[in-house]
């Protein structure tokens, strides 16, 4: 293969990144720049024009589909299948090298790799052992914490307890936890890279071996290295071998989950005489929403930076929308997305973009009522997560005590000391009196056929059921969710979940206090959690649309990553949710969701649409929150507000509907009105009449405010 072949296709960034000949190259590839052609195009370099054997080579990414896609496009590339160039994930690579030095790793030959449930079944086991109260030291912390410290590359015995007795314990289980895994040849995917790492570090000989192969390695998603991937990535380079890792600072969105922006940050130091080759021409996005884009993420200060721009089209300016509520905000998206099937383009083509898992609720909900199919990417329904299936079971139970799949999926959650063989005794004495879970545990209890301890763990179990069910005849469907979550304890012990995924469940399980308070039955208040169990049961019963459907595509935000959309809709873009509220006051932090925001808007190739409601359902309480500070970052002139005409009615929240009216104020619900402190604002509601009305409104700057209307001075605009 000729050069010119190579480096036709290629923009000029491009072939200078393909083509470089310094050591160690860092190529910041912007979203949307053709990253994954130049790793193609710089590996067809080496082995073509410098002639660099193919066993030379190392090619590391973060997960298989990406390494699948790499070796595929190397052949298509090459018209060939290069033997002995290894191609794949971390991890994959870590295995591979201890399968071939087990004995050097100290591992045996058939050593096995555990999953996180796998693990997750250790850790508890471990705790049972050292009669540890899983209600202190709940075992996905402790999971978590054990893969913290071997993400950082520390070992149990490196860890300082600086006499903390809590810390002190966590120490012991991880001990214990590693002695373990050494007994039974096990190793999870955290030890693979931590042992690989130790391999280079115990072992000279092998280390010398593999940098005298790989001379060339090739990172990609170099924003996503955690420390113990980079040092294991230093040591292997050592000082002489070519390294070229890709990626970009400015979507570094998983630190919650270890990775480390300071790696790039710090490249170039660690690895003098680096040469830095920028990809800012995008090939995905119309120009106004890139301009959008670098608007927002200038405004992080510790940036590599880079500007993306398009020989494209200027494209359609960014609609943003401010929903009167969530449920409003949802019929704009759908009514939008119908809009563009109408247009001829398909439901696949367009995404729907959320900070928090539990956003989703409400647009399923009207996606199903309109029905278009859909489907959540990288993710699970609302009604089939975790933890709202685990509060629907209580609140099943709460209903009617023989529902055995409620009894059993919450008998022990959260752990109450009700084992397998208190469970399989029920079981067995449901078959035998052919009656249900609940039935025999009120005749074992009678009969005395348990022991003690398992008798008052059974026994407290049922109080706590039957206080569900009495408080389920006096209290509203709202209020008996908050009971349960509470009564259960599921809040707290789903909480107890470290990093975004406990985060997520929280707000999970507080959604569902609001699909509870929004919930219309068709008949009384004593129907309604008959009513709304059904309507719960046959949503999750909606299946999602299989892969051969034209189906809308629901994520999170850290799951489009990677992903482009020719329409793409960012809900719930307000303070306190967009950047998150657990964030707004660390720098750090915030950053983080600057970049996921950037993320976000560069998925979209054509329209971009930005809501956020004025009033929203959260955390169990209505919420006025300012429109996000990174919605106010985009210049005016890449975006237009969509304005909706003012003689409609608008829901002012769940449950309530209010038809403009003036009540002798001259104002109506739903204007944008201006005031000569609080800035502007929109009207959520008016009460009284004249000069004694009072009017709320939701500032853009200030938040929600009631105003005598007399006195308010509020100009239209």
């Amino acid at each position: 293969m000729d050069v010119s072949r190579i480096l036709d296709s290629l923009n000029s960034a491009q072939r200078e990144a393909v083509s470089c000949d310094k050591k160690s190259v860092l190529v910041l590839a912007g979203a949307g720049s053709g990253k994954t052609r130049v790793l193609v195009h710089r590996i067809a370099w080496l082995l073509q024009v410098q002639g660099v054997s193919p066993s030379a080579i190392m090619s590391v990414t973060f997960t298989n589909k990406a390494a699948k896609e790499m070796r595929s496009r190397i052949g298509e590339l090459l018209q060939i299948t290069p033997q002995g160039m290894w191609v794949g994930t971390f991890h994959g690579i870590a295995h591979r090298l201890l399968k071939a030095h087990w004995q050097d790793a100290g591992l045996p030959e058939n050593f096995q790799i555990i999953d996180s449930d796998d693990q997750l079944r250790m850790v508890k086991r471990l705790l049972k052992e050292h009669e540890l109260d899983e209600t202190r030291f709940s075992p996905k912390s402790i999971q978590w914490y054990i893969n913290g410290h071997k993400d950082e590359g520390r070992r149990a015995k490196h860890v300082d307890h600086h006499d903390d007795p809590y810390e002190k314990t966590l120490i012991q289980v991880y001990l214990a936890y590693e002695a373990a895994c050494e007994r039974s040849g096990q190793v999870d995917f955290g030890e693979l890279l931590l042992r690989a790492h130790e391999l280079w570090l115990n072992k000279p000989t092998v280390l010398n071996h593999y940098q005298q192969r790989f001379k060339y390695l090739l990172v990609d998603e170099f924003q996503d290295t955690n420390t113990i991937q980079y040092a294991w990535l230093r040591v292997l380079a050592g000082n002489n071998n070519t390294i070229t890792a890709v990626g970009d600072d400015d979507q570094s969105i998983y630190g919650w989950r270890g990775a480390k922006i300071e790696n790039i940050q710090q490249f170039s130091e660690d690895f003098p005489g680096t040469e830095t080759v920028k990809l800012e021409q995008n090939y995905r996005s119309t120009s106004c929403i890139l301009d959008a884009a670098n608007a927002v993420i200038a405004n992080n200060p510790s940036r590599l930076g880079k500007e993306l721009w398009t020989d494209g089209e200027a494209g359609e300016p960014i609609s943003l929308y401010a929903g009167f509520n969530e449920q409003d905000e949802a019929r704009y998206i759908v009514e939008r997305i119908e809009d563009h099937v109408s247009d001829h383009l398909l439901r696949s083509e367009q995404a729907i973009l959320y900070r928090s898992n539990a956003q989703s609720r409400v647009l399923e909900e009207e996606l199903i009522r309109t029905g278009i199919p859909y489907r959540i990417y990288g993710g699970q329904r609302f009604y089939d997560r975790l933890e709202i299936k685990n509060a629907v079971a209580y609140l099943r139970l709460s209903y009617g005590r023989d529902d055995d799949a409620a009894f059993e999926r919450v008998i022990n959650t959260p752990t109450r000391g009700i084992g397998n063989k208190t469970v399989e005794a029920l079981r067995l004495r449901a078959r035998e009196s052919n009656t249900s879970l609940w039935r025999a545990s009120e005749q074992l209890i009678a009969d005395g056929s348990l022991t003690k301890r398992a008798i008052t763990a059974l026994q407290n179990f049922m109080t706590l059921i039957n206080d569900c069910g009495e408080a389920s005849k006096t209290l509203s469907l709202e209020d008996l969710a908050s009971f349960v979550l509470e009564a259960s304890d599921l809040m707290a012990f789903h909480g107890k979940e470290t990093g975004e995924k406990g985060q997520a469940r929280i707000e999970n399980l507080q959604e569902l206090v609001n699909a509870t308070r929004q919930f219309e039955p068709e008949g009384d208040d004593s129907t309604a959690l008959r009513e709304f169990l059904d309507t719960a049961a046959l949503d999750a019963g909606e299946q999602q649309a299989d892969e051969y459907t034209d189906a809308v595509q629901l994520m999170t935000l850290h799951s489009a990553k990677g992903l482009e959309f020719p329409v793409v809709y960012l809900a719930g873009i307000e303070e306190n949710l967009f950047p998150h509220k657990m964030s707004i006051e660390e720098p750090g932090r915030l950053e983080e969701e600057r970049r996921l925001c950037y993320v976000g808007i560069t998925r979209a190739m054509k329209y971009l649409y930005l809501t956020y409601a004025e009033t929203r359902r959260w955390y169990g309480q209505e919420s006025y929150n300012a429109v996000s500070r990174f919605v106010r970052e985009i210049p005016d002139t890449c975006i237009q507000e969509v304005r909706v005409k003012a003689n409609i009615s608008r829901p002012v929240s769940a449950g309530m509907s209010y038809a403009s009216s003036d009540h002798d104020t001259g104002l109506i619900l739903g204007q944008r009105v201006m005031h000569n402190i609080f800035g502007e604002g929109v009207v959520l509601n008016i009460e009284g009449q004249g000069s004694n009305a009072r009017v709320q409104v939701n500032f853009d700057q200030e938040g929600s405010k009631w105003l005598v209307a007399a006195y308010a001075n509020l100009e239209s605009i």
